[in-house]
């Protein structure tokens, strides 16, 4: 469905405005309006801002999702869209460091296929950042991204390149400066298809509703997480919220670092300084030489990873597991061969 070209969005501004919810078509429409530059930015504010007042439901979010999807610069690859895995924070919480990149590279390591989907931060160390100090080639076509797949079992996925039609409202996401609904749609529009997915909610108030629109998106099997520290990813100073999804159902359960046979850290062992310090604890973490919170904080994020990716029964199986990836240097060789065939041409 594509916007009608008398499509006038004063009508779904209203019934925002009257803090209403809007219908799959409403939300395609005004949406696709805005993927294609036919709002003013006035009107995409307002959007965003009523929005974010009382917050999207899930049809809201699976709707706009699909009109990103239909939007987005694919990665072509041959790899079983069932079995490819994504770890993606929404942003908006406390900052450690870059651990769903990290644990997106132990999971690749065990053998699941990741498409690793990320952007830069505010911060200045966003995913992007650290990949590329870590010797990535952020820039990487489609094509080179597939061959990463295939080549390095996990590929990055610069969402800048992949998402061209949301040029037309960064410059409204800059100017309100508060979160909206696009750091919610960030990890449902992942451009290699995957679907399986571990994301992180900056607040607890989204997760049952972002499992839900996973749930109506068809996502093979996900875990939504928000710790009760306030992180958008799995905690290991605090007990943190799962929202899993699979086969179309959802359950919700409450898990703590020592459920798992983890230690309990203070947050502050776990945050980086700056980009440079976050990048030396992703490498020193895969490496194996981090023997403290930081690779229990990886551990812990990457055992939902390879749960969700089908390669263990439970947590604490799958953090034996990504331990075991660490420390037969699988995780670092993974790393290895990403930085290279990300470097490399492909004709």
């Amino acid at each position: 469905m594509t916007t009608p070209p008398s499509f006038n969005p004063i009508p779904t501004l209203r019934l925002l405005l009257d803090g209403q919810h809007l219908d799959a078509e409403s939300v395609t429409h005004i949406f696709e309006a805005m993927m294609s530059g036919d709002l003013k930015e006035s009107q995409t504010a307002a959007v965003l801002s009523l929005i974010a007042v009382r917050d999207p439901d899930a049809n809201e979010l699976a709707s706009a999702a699909a009109v990103m999807r239909k939007h987005v610069t694919a990665i072509p690859t041959s790899i079983d869209l069932q079995s490819l895995l994504d770890t993606a924070g929404t942003g908006g919480a406390p900052k450690t460091f870059n651990v769903s990149t990290a644990a997106a590279i132990v999971a690749a390591a065990s053998g699941i296929p990741v498409a690793k989907h990320g952007n830069r931060s505010r911060t200045g160390r966003g995913s992007a950042e650290v990949l590329e100090m870590l010797g990535v080639n952020i820039n990487a076509g489609p094509d080179t991204q597939a061959h990463c797949l295939q080549e390095a079992n996990v590929c990055f996925a610069f969402a800048i390149h992949h998402h061209p039609a949301t040029r037309f409202v960064m410059p409204v996401r800059r100017a309100l400066t508060f979160p909206t609904i696009f750091n919610l749609l960030g990890p449902l529009t992942n451009p290699a298809n995957a679907h399986r997915q571990v994301i992180g909610v900056w607040d607890s108030r989204f997760g049952q509703v972002m499992a839900e629109a996973l749930v109506q998106l068809g996502t093979k099997r996900a875990i939504v997480a928000h710790s009760h520290d306030g992180l958008d990813e799995v905690s290991i100073s605090a007990p943190t919220t799962l929202w899993h999804v699979e086969n179309g159902e959802i359950h919700q359960e409450v898990i703590s670092p020592i459920d798992v046979g983890l230690q309990l850290h203070s947050i502050d062992d776990v945050r980086a300084t700056n980009l440079e310090h976050a990048a030396s604890l992703v490498r020193s973490v895969l490496d194996g030489s981090e023997q403290g919170a930081p690779r229990d904080m990886v551990l812990i994020n990457a055992a939902a990873a390879i749960l969700v990716g089908g390669k263990s029964v439970n947590l604490t199986e799958g953090v034996a597991m990504a331990a075991s990836m660490i420390d037969t240097g699988h995780a670092i060789t993974t790393l290895k061969r990403l930085v290279e065939v990300s470097q490399s041409v492909v004709s």
